[in-house]
């Protein structure tokens, strides 16, 4: 049993702290935020212990910075003297968007870092969570890191150029969902239909496609195609999109995402 600290507890961050509660794993739940309300409100539902930055740096064996990235520097002068103190061993586990394994380890020295990519989805168990680790953290320690985060949904150990690669995918591509559903049901309002149905029909459609694919592995042309009947309603839609460069425009935003420089 180890005790988990998290530092920041934003969406993301919250969404481990509540992963990490329903993995039975830990012992204990430390959690630290700018505005100490929200981390109160969060250790109500997880059972939590509501510290400041240095107190949870100092107790917990597995640290989560769950901090923007801006505001590294910021929590560093906080933590760094804590960590430094430290006789036993920790691991640092680290959310900070953008923030390369080499760039922390410049920061925090030569010690566990586990770097990791999840996504919004995992508030509700159905996320993906990238991670990968540097040198220092055992076989021993990345199994467990799976377990703790399983509740989550999917956690994989990959490269860490491939979660780079993957960040406009699984990170930003929620919000491009989002968009998709909204602009869908906005369509079938201006049909006539309610917002209310048109919103749920529209996401549950996603999820039901999503999960096609995934369970059939077709390809998604193959599924677009089954669907498209000659001469009918599905195949002029298609012609709309690619009209209005529907899937150029969704890969200049992938690309985007990966261009960003934080």
């Amino acid at each position: 049993m180890k005790t988990i600290g998290f530092i920041g507890t934003g969406n993301m961050g919250s969404a481990m702290a509540k992963a990490a509660y329903r993995s039975t794993m830990p012992e204990k739940i430390y959690l630290s935020n700018r505005t100490r309300a929200k981390a109160e409100k969060l250790a109500e539902e997880i059972s939590g212990t509501v510290l400041t930055n240095t107190e949870v740096t100092k107790k917990a064996d597995w640290i989560f910075l769950g901090v923007k990235p801006q505001m590294l520097n910021t929590i560093l002068k906080e933590i760094k003297e804590p960590l430094q103190k430290r006789s036993g061993r920790y691991v640092l586990i680290s959310l900070l968007a953008g923030k390369r394994l080499s760039e922390l380890e410049d920061c925090f020295g030569r010690v566990p870092i586990i770097r990791v990519a999840p996504n919004i989805p995992a508030l509700v168990g159905s996320g993906i969570t990238l991670f990968s680790a540097n040198q220092y953290v055992t076989e021993q320690e990345k199994e467990d890191f799976i377990k703790l985060m399983t509740p989550s949904g999917i956690v994989e150990d990959v490269l860490e150029s491939n979660m780079e690669y993957a960040n406009g995918v699984m990170g930003c591509g929620p919000a491009f969902a989002a968009m998709f559903v909204e602009a869908l049901s906005d369509g079938a309002v201006a049909c006539g239909l309610p917002r209310d149905k048109a919103i749920r029909y529209a996401a549950e459609m996603m999820k039901g496609t999503a999960e096609m694919l995934l369970q059939t592995e077709m390809h998604p042309a193959q599924l677009k195609d089954s669907v498209c009947s000659p001469g009918g309603s599905t195949i002029q839609g298609v012609r709309k999109l690619e009209e209005s460069s529907f899937r150029a425009a969704v890969m200049d935003a992938v690309i985007a995402t990966f261009e960003k420089k934080f």
